[in-house]
């Protein structure tokens, strides 16, 4: 399903936090938002989630305005993993992920064989179906990750949304979410993530979206939009854009600020 942002505003009193965006993101593919704290990307979420009321703008997944949908309607086409979700106390991993499954419940409809079919699907996709008597504060950070992942695609939404899915996550677990993120795109699914991690942007996006100031300052495939420019424009820092030996995507490596004055002062 693609998701359309059109000409968005959004804030709080006394700060506009989205100044006018438009972004386009095609059904399949895996959109990286990056950026400097405060440049507005979590907001941008927020807003597509139903979690932050526009001021004006639409969001459409699909044909349908989000925000002219029921929230259960919307909660049939948008999920969201937020950048630190809270389960209830001792929650099995299992347990955890039938909570995506609660907008497909209602008074004439309960827990069904479609249910159980479709957290067993997720359980397996994200590697954790060995893990479901367990309880989830039992489990490593990289392990909890994968489950809440499991919940959001138990949801079973064509849009999926992951706000800084790797925070606090070592590199190895980094790398397994970012690998199931590129799976979930594969099967099918749109997917919006925030992350600071820049190179695993570049390394996983299809497209790079880099906010300045509430607002797009470029948007585009890695490889023509991650350059030492955009590093100085976003961060203030220098960095050298290497390339990947497997793919060619871009690889960032900044500068150190007491190598360059070394190098300056010889």
């Amino acid at each position: 399903m693609e998701l359309r942002v059109e000409q968005l505003i959004a804030g709080y009193p006394g700060h506009r936090a989205v100044a006018g965006v438009d972004l386009t993101v095609p059904s399949g593919e895996v959109v990286a938002i990056v950026g400097p704290n405060g440049c507005g990307k979590s907001t941008l979420l927020r807003s597509i989630a139903r979690l932050h009321q526009p001021e004006s703008g639409r969001i459409l997944a699909g044909d349908a305005d989000i925000w002219q949908l029921r929230q259960r309607q919307a909660a049939h086409r948008i999920a969201l993993l937020p950048q630190s979700p809270l389960a209830p106390e001792a929650v099995t991993v299992a347990g955890l992920v039938r909570y995506g499954r609660h907008p497909h419940q209602g008074l004439f409809r309960q827990w069904s064989r479609e249910d159980e079919r479709a957290v067993g699907e997720a359980l397996r996709a994200t590697g954790v179906a060995g893990l479901a008597d367990r309880r989830l504060d039992q489990l490593s950070g990289g392990q909890r990750q994968r489950c809440w992942l499991a919940m959001v695609l138990a949801q079973e939404t064509p849009v999926v949304l992951l706000d800084e899915p790797t925070s606090a996550l070592d590199i190895g677990h980094a790398v397994e979410v970012l690998d199931l993120v590129r799976e979930v795109a594969v099967a099918g699914r749109t997917v919006v993530m925030v992350l600071h991690d820049l190179a695993g942007a570049a390394r996983y996006a299809d497209t790079v979206v880099a906010m300045k100031d509430g607002r797009i300052v470029a948007q585009g495939a890695p490889r023509d939009v991650v350059d030492s420019a955009l590093v100085r424009e976003l961060y203030g820092i220098e960095a050298d854009i290497l390339q990947a030996p497997d793919d060619g995507s871009p690889v960032v490596v900044p500068a150190a600020r007491h190598a360059a004055a070394a190098v300056a002062a010889r």
